[in-house]
């Protein structure tokens, strides 16, 4: 029997008869891990990356080892260079892939840190052909993008195979498209490979007229009809509306897809994500798809994540938290798209402390235009700058960091929310009025950020794709520091030097020739990289939290574990609200 890579199972055998004998026996036991597609019709953006998530934590919950992987139909080789505006957030992943926002909602449930295998792209997949095919790997044959590409893609799906029982794939865009039919193709193909491993979920869409009030079944058997004609039937299908679907329009539903009733599944709103896995649970859903692909059942341990709702039900009273965005609005693209990790990991600290978040989104852009900050600002008990590029809104960013420094706002400063934060600083405190990042200013003449070294060459020859400085890296975070302080209660980190991992996306950096004058007037090094070259947090002695990093901590925050610093930011906004109570 021939076996892929760690597709067995060790049996260790002790002999009754000789006790200090002990026979090992390697028992190749072929391991038949389960494939499930989830597929989406009728409309984008229904949420097919929820589902993705919350089938994977069922099944994590049942005892199972569960991967998830989003294949995505874009001719982008990887997200990294797609305007948050038009994509959404870039999520990037411990191993430094820059990915879709997706894959945030995979961690988030799963607990767990994904990479670079668990994100394709058309455009990834089709380099790569190309690449063989320039090698002579093909052996000089023509290429076919029918024959050659899907067997490209199958290879990616089957990397995940190794130590996992289950391996979810989301499929991007909508059924029917031209640009995903060849991922449909190679799940198709995979099914005629491995008939009793591959399964098919298809999350549907049924629209509620405004004129006629009741929910229409329609467009989702449609749906189903078109993704039957790529040769693909499936086995569950779950239906997104507004209200809870009836069990006739799921017997409508049923008969289009040619399944029993019992595997035709409701997802209503709901008041947060994190309910959906729990509504599909009620359902039966775990059960029912364990039984179909004939597996048992293990646990079910879902007792955190139940607890965790609670307190999000409990959470009354209510905590204002302003997000300064220059990636507001264009057309019919919303501000939260762009900043997803930002709200989640929001919400998870508020929720932790038994909060209601209310963020208010302030256009950076408006702040510009005038003396505003009274009427935007006012309000807020806690703000954020995110990440972002280039010169548009920035000055509105730092209209908005003044206000936090000088009336004790507490403040988080995320990568480019940092660097302002620096620049900020060197203007007001130190009086460098024409301080600046060299990305908005090459000539200023007080860089204090400044292009990483090694960084020009790869601007210069317009390398853009993948090479900023990307994923996890080592932070030495010194004692004594309200970051320190956060990071040892609310992570446990300890020891005589305190070292965090967090991840990065940046190309710019704090110039170390203004660090000794920059910390002599306040601003406080609080964090760096363990050779003490590059700082990756600062923050400020006298006010109540005022930190700003380098790295994007929103990407590690998850539902059962808030993250230190946005437990920081929240508790320092709590205070805040106290205080002014009192006045």
């Amino acid at each position: 029997m021939t076996l892929s890579r760690g597709e067995f199972i060790l049996i260790l055998v002790t002999s009754t008869s000789c006790p200090k004998e002990r026979i090992e026996v390697l028992l190749m036991v072929r391991k038949k891990p389960i494939f499930i597609f989830v597929s989406g019709g009728v409309i984008s953006g229904l949420g097919k990356g929820i589902t993705t998530a919350s089938i994977a934590l069922l099944l994590q919950a049942a005892g199972f080892k569960v991967t998830v992987m989003k294949s995505d139909m874009y001719l982008n080789v990887d997200a990294g260079n797609m305007n948050p505006l038009e994509h959404g957030e870039v999520f990037v992943t411990e191993d430094g892939v820059e990915t879709d926002q997706d894959l945030g909602h995979y961690e988030r449930f799963l607990g767990k840190n994904l990479g670079r295998e668990n994100y394709l792209t058309a455009g990834k997949v089709y380099l790569e052909v190309i690449e063989k095919e320039r090698r002579l790997d093909y052996n000089g044959r023509s290429i076919d993008a029918y024959f050659d590409v899907p067997l490209q893609i199958i290879s990616h799906w089957e990397k995940l195979k190794r130590g996992n029982d289950f391996v979810l794939i989301e499929m991007g865009g909508t059924v029917g498209e031209y640009q995903n039919i060849l991922f449909f193709e190679a799940a198709r193909r995979l099914k005629i490979k491995y008939p009793q491993q591959v399964f098919f979920v298809h999350v549907v869409y049924l629209p509620i007229p405004p004129s006629l009030g009741e929910i229409k079944s329609k467009p989702a058997q449609q749906s189903i009809t078109t993704l039957n004609t790529l040769g693909i039937h499936p086995d569950f299908v779950v239906c997104r509306a507004e209200k809870e679907v009836d069990k006739r329009r799921r017997e409508k539903i049923a008969l289009a897809a040619a399944l029993p009733v019992e595997r035709i599944f409701s997802a209503p709103d709901a008041e947060t994500i994190y309910e959906v896995p729990l509504i599909l649970k009620k359902q039966g859903f775990d059960r029912t798809l364990l039984r179909v692909v004939g597996k048992k059942l293990r646990k079910r341990d879902l007792k955190e994540w139940k607890r965790q709702l609670a307190r999000r039900a409990q959470a009354k009273e209510k905590i204002k938290i302003g997000i300064v965005g220059k990636y507001y609005r264009s057309g019919d693209f919303s501000l939260e798209d762009s900043y997803v990790s930002v709200v989640e990991a929001i919400k998870h600290a508020s929720w932790f402390f038994k909060r209601k978040p209310e963020i208010i989104w302030i256009d950076s852009e408006q702040l510009e235009r005038g003396n505003r900050e009274e009427e935007l600002l006012g309000e807020i008990e806690g703000m954020i700058v995110p990440g972002g590029f280039g010169s548009r809104g920035v000055e509105g960013k730092i209209r908005a960091i003044r206000w936090a420094r000088e009336r004790q706002v507490p403040y988080l400063g995320l990568c480019y929310g940092m660097q302002l934060a620096t620049v900020e600083f060197a203007r007001h405190v130190l009086g460098w009025k024409k301080a600046n990042t060299t990305e908005i200013d090459e000539k200023t003449p007080y860089p204090v950020i400044h292009l990483m070294p090694e960084q020009e060459k790869k601007l210069l020859n317009r390398d853009y794709g993948g090479t900023m400085r990307l994923g996890g890296w080592r932070c030495w975070v010194r004692r004594g520091t309200k970051t320190a302080a956060v990071y040892s209660r609310f992570a446990g980190v300890k020891g005589r030097r305190m070292v965090i991992t967090e991840r990065h996306r940046h190309r710019y950096e704090f110039n170390n020739r203004f660090r000794q004058k920059l910390e002599k007037a306040g601003l406080r090094v609080a964090g760096t990289t363990l050779d003490n070259r590059i700082v990756e947090v600062v923050e400020l002695e006298n006010h109540p939290f005022f930190v700003g990093v380098q790295f994007h901590p929103e990407f590690k925050s998850r539902f059962l574990a808030p993250h230190p610093l946005f437990l920081g930011l929240i508790e320092a906004a709590i205070k805040r609200r106290k205080n002014d109570s009192f006045r």
